[in-house]
């Protein structure tokens, strides 16, 4: 055991972590030159696209180091506040973190965030200074905030590049030095902890865990303490580039299991794993819940699938634990699921990942909360979609939930921030200094005015610099409509949302706008409407796409062409009453990104 470290590696975006990962692999001939290429974790066909990190990858490596074999278990994690939810279950695998900082940016939002996760851990943190090879690296300003940030001593930051490989031989004589053993008793009863579980449509589930106390055998009866079901490790082993069996995984190991679990929902991260015939009693401490931010429904194009759209959700879920779902139905969409997201770019890429993953192509409505609407007969309604609100006529008031938002930024961005609230309907409760550049605020606002696109505002605002937190305050009376959308006079379910009176016309107009950029032109005129009820706030028209009848008249008399132009028009209006709008999916997703 004394010569396992477990570490993972933690940054901002775009801070170099996979590359830098590239290079202990080949430094350590964990890989052959054969086997190497960019990003070389990044596995997925979209992160490749998008040069993003979306999911955590573990990866075990062998060196020596003054004649000593040591095991290196390392994971690489992502770095976009939307997958942070990825680096808290990495890190609870973990006794160390290598912290990198880009040499030419310095210290950002993420950085600071995800390094307060690994210290809550307990974790030890090795500071890296990456991207020496720029020409604007300035070395010793971020040698200073990274002093400031975790007060540790100069030299022991490390100057490294992931580019050229320098640094590396003394990233893994610190890592050898400073990040602790694993501990943990061998002889005690198993205790393993899931972190992450994948799907193979030929072995089933496979689940990756780190063993904290005991070992695990090849053949062993496991059983999953929160499930409470019970299995036989059919095989075990660890993580190299590909999965390399094993007869045991002892204590203090990372390590995966392949036990033939059909069933998405056995499986649970922060589950524990323990052996039937000597059971350990209680579980390990798994992770924190998740808290989605960005609510929307999720509803298969065609409706026959709406099993095999639960099946590739279940089986999502086991890849990316962050994703929250529950069934619902929708007057026009028929049956879905109703979906927590922790941000936008999350909801975009869960969305891509069913449609290339699993063949599925769904329908996304406008993101939403929960309300409780008071008829005029005295009941309470719980409306979960905007179609289930009641007709104005027997409406009394609705509530809508409040959250106690708390936005930690720094000192200079405090004006954008507030003035962001204010727009979004928030009271500012408290104002307080944490340090001479940190600011705690502290704000009352409705949880309808945050799933859209706040967090992501927020960033852009503070330049990724501010962090958020909410937790739910209640229900409060609120002036809220039901506005609908209509398309030739057919209201689309879909793109129907409960706002604020006073926000509903401006939002109203700016929806007819984009719609009508984004439908396709027909032969026959449309028109696009926002309504309140019977009353129309706002209206744009697509004009018809007409084939020129008048061509083939030459001379003559006018009437000729009236004649012709008139027919036309009979025509236009015939085509228009029976005619049919699809609307392209990007029409539902632009809603999203109005501003």
């Amino acid at each position: 055991m004394k010569h396992i470290r477990n570490f993972c590696i933690i940054a901002h975006i775009d801070h170099g972590k996979s590359t830098l990962a590239d290079r202990l692999l080949e430094y350590t001939a964990t890989i052959s030159q054969r086997e190497s290429q960019a990003q070389l974790l990044d596995n997925m066909d979209l992160e490749r696209e998008r040069g993003i990190t979306i999911k955590s990858h573990a990866i075990q490596m062998n060196f020596k180091i003054d004649g000593q074999e040591y095991n290196f278990n390392l994971i690489d994690t992502p770095g976009h506040v939307d997958f942070s939810y990825e680096v808290s279950r990495s890190i609870a695998a973990c006794e160390g973190a290598l912290l990198i900082v880009d040499a030419s940016q310095g210290i950002q939002a993420q950085t600071i965030s995800n390094l307060y996760l690994a210290l809550e851990h307990d974790l030890e943190i090795i500071p890296i200074l990456n991207k020496m090879d720029l020409p604007g690296a300035m070395p010793e300003e971020v040698k200073d905030q990274i002093i400031d940030l975790i007060g540790c001593n100069r030299e022991d930051i490390i100057p490294a590049s992931g580019k050229t490989g320098m640094g590396i031989p003394e990233i893994l004589q610190a890592i050898v030095d400073r990040v602790p053993a694993p501990v943990g008793d061998p002889e005690a009863p198993l205790q393993a902890l899931i972190f992450d579980s994948v799907f193979n449509s030929f072995r089933g589930i496979i689940a990756y865990y780190k063993v904290v106390n005991g070992e695990i055998k090849k053949g062993d009866k496991v059983k999953f303490i929160n499930t409470g079901k019970e299995y036989l490790a059919d095989e075990v082993g660890i993580l190299k580039l590909d999965m390399s069996p094993r007869n045991s995984v002892k204590t203090g190991d990372v390590g995966y299991i392949i036990s033939g679990i059909k069933e998405a929902r056995e499986v649970k991260v922060g589950d524990t794993i323990t052996n039937v015939a000597r059971p350990s009693l209680d579980s390990i401490q798994g992770f924190e819940e998740v808290k989605p931010m960005v609510f929307a429904g999720i509803y298969p194009v065609d409706t026959d699938e709406f099993e095999e759209l639960r099946e590739a959700m279940h089986k999502l879920q086991l890849n990316d634990a962050s994703i929250v779902f529950e069934p619902e139905s929708s007057a026009a969409l028929g049956f879905g699921f109703r979906c927590g997201f922790l941000g936008m770019l999350h909801m975009e890429i869960i969305q891509e990942r069913l449609e290339r993953e699993f063949d599925m192509t769904v329908i996304t409505t406008v993101p939403n909360v929960s309300y409780i609407a008071h008829s005029t007969k005295g009941e309470e309604i719980f409306v979960n979609n905007p179609s289930d609100l009641p007709d104005p006529s027997k409406l009394d008031s609705v509530e809508e939930p409040f959250i106690k938002a708390n936005i930690i930024t720094k000192a200079d961005f405090v004006g954008p921030v507030m003035s962001l609230c204010i727009q979004k309907r928030g009271t500012i409760i408290n104002q307080s200094y944490l340090t001479s550049d940190r600011v705690e605020l502290v704000f009352e606002m409705p949880m309808g005015e945050i799933v859209f696109d706040f967090y992501d505002k927020l960033k852009t605002i503070s330049k990724g610099y501010a962090s958020f937190d909410y937790h739910q305050v209640g229900y409060r009376k609120s002036d809220l409509v039901r506005l609908d959308m209509l398309i030739n006079d057919e209201p689309v379910d879909a793109l129907s949302s409960l706002i604020h009176r006073s926000n509903a016309y401006d939002f109203g107009k700016k929806i007819c706008e984009k719609l009508r950029e984004l439908i396709p032109r027909q032969q026959f005129e449309i028109k696009i409407q926002a309504s309140i009820g019977a009353k129309v706030i706002a209206r744009e028209t697509l004009s018809a796409l007409r084939k020129d009848v008048t061509a083939k008249c030459y001379g003559g008399d006018i009437s000729r062409k009236r004649k012709l132009l008139e027919k036309q028009k009979k025509g236009k209006k015939r085509m228009r009453q029976v005619g049919n709008v699809e609307i392209p999916q990007s029409a539902f997703m632009a809603v999203l990104k109005l501003d």
